[in-house]
């Protein structure tokens, strides 16, 4: 039977940090999701911050791992990252091995890859396969930085289409997590004129950690923003109407905005208003590397989750608010609607008076606020037990195919 290799370079990379980005946690998924269904015949591999390619050893790996979930889990008050000195010796057991050589006749591996890590260098990949003797699949969370440049970093388009590019070169399936990003990712594949499977697996919701309602200063009603600060989330929204809400309202009537999320790129206004307005300044909290027991206690004691985004490749604060029973305001785009179906209320991202009706009867229990929660029990949490079984369909189809 074909090996199967799993690519943990985008976690190895994180190794001074305490809070995952949403790649983060699916890598994780990953890893221990095919650890569960393929056990020894599960191999890890990684590109090391090093730049040498190679196995990791089971051991350390699934030791690293372990450290890893106990950080997100835990770490509140620690530094943003670790000091160089304090990660060598994780550095030093995460060193890749040389992949074992190949025997005559051996089935081809196939290696998996679920992060964008060093997918812009080519040859790389095409080195990496060649040396495994291996079919490829990855996964694409989306296209984002190519269909709407003006939200992405100055390079990010760049990057991206050379990333695209190597998938349309030699990835033999795709998982995507919504049938939105298989929609955006279709034309590679005809212009490639390659035959590259698409597995369409929403992303699994993790049940949220233990813990006890933490209150917020207040017994204000307040909202939850969840995402990296960066302006396809379009927290300008939020902040605009605060600052209204705090103009025509007394103070005591304002509900409360917990913005949670690491400061992103091209934000400058932004920035400026959560810094420098002071109309905002009792009204709205800024919550930078938040662990999971914290960010469920924020969740859990919320009037809403709020989601402005211009764009998504998959709703996944909006799976993790619904799935803790906490009603949600979102943005009414394609992956919203795919993860969300008739549980939100949804709305225009530019539609601000329709947000502001809608946060208002949210913050007073009004009738629309209501409806929700009686729609909730209906609504079906994807979990990563079924995304997994379509990973592993993936990979069975290859397997079969050697």
């Amino acid at each position: 039977m074909s090996e199967v290799i799993l690519d943990i370079s985008r976690l190895i990379s994180r190794v001074r940090y305490a809070t995952p980005s949403g790649v983060d946690r699916v890598e994780m998924a990953y890893a221990r999701g095919l650890h569960r269904l393929y056990g020894d015949a599960l191999s890890f591999a990684a590109v090391h911050p090093t730049g040498l390619y190679g196995r990791i050893a089971r051991a350390n790996a699934l030791a690293y791992l372990d450290e890893l979930e106990r950080r997100w889990a835990s770490e509140h008050d620690g530094p943003p990252q670790r000091s160089i000195a304090s990660i060598l010796p994780w550095m030093a057991r995460l060193l890749p091995r040389r992949p074992p050589t190949a025997s005559k006749g051996k089935q081809r591996s196939i290696y998996v890859q679920v992060s964008p890590h060093h997918l812009t260098n080519r040859r790389k990949v095409k080195c990496i396969l060649a040396r495994e003797q291996a079919r490829f699949v990855c996964m694409v969370h989306d296209l984002i930085p190519i269909e709407f440049p003006e939200y992405a970093r100055p390079s990010g388009a760049a990057r991206h289409h050379r990333r695209m590019e190597t998938l349309a070169a030699h990835a033999d399936a795709v998982i995507v997590n919504s049938a939105a990003t298989g929609r955006s990712f279709q034309p590679w594949i005809d212009r490639s004129g390659r035959e590259i499977a698409v597995h369409i697996a929403l992303l699994g919701t993790e049940p949220l950690a233990a813990s006890a309602h933490t209150p917020i200063a207040d017994d204000r009603p307040y909202f939850v923003c969840l995402g990296t600060i960066e302006p396809r989330k379009n927290h300008l929204l939020l902040l605009n109407l605060w600052r209204h809400l705090a103009d025509v309202l007394p103070a005591s009537d304002v509900p409360r905005l917990v913005i949670v999320g690491k400061r992103g790129w091209e934000n400058e206004q932004v920035l400026d208003m959560l810094d420098r307005c002071l109309a905002l300044r009792h009204h709205v909290e800024e919550v930078n590397g938040c662990p999971d027991s914290h960010l469920a206690a924020l969740l859990r004691g919320a009037r809403g989750l709020l989601m402005p985004s211009f764009a998504e490749g998959f709703g996944m604060p909006v799976a993790e608010a619904l799935s803790a029973g906490v009603p949600v305001i979102c943005s009414d785009i394609p992956a919203h609607r795919e993860v969300g179906g008739t549980t939100p209320h949804y709305a225009d991202p530019l539609d601000g008076p329709r947000w502001k009706e809608l946060v208002l009867d949210f913050a007073n229990c009004g009738p629309v606020w209501a409806a929700q929660h009686q729609r909730l029990p209906q609504w079906h949490a994807p979990t990563w037990g079924e995304h997994m079984h379509i990973a592993a369909q993936a990979i069975e189809a290859l397997r079969q195919e050697n």
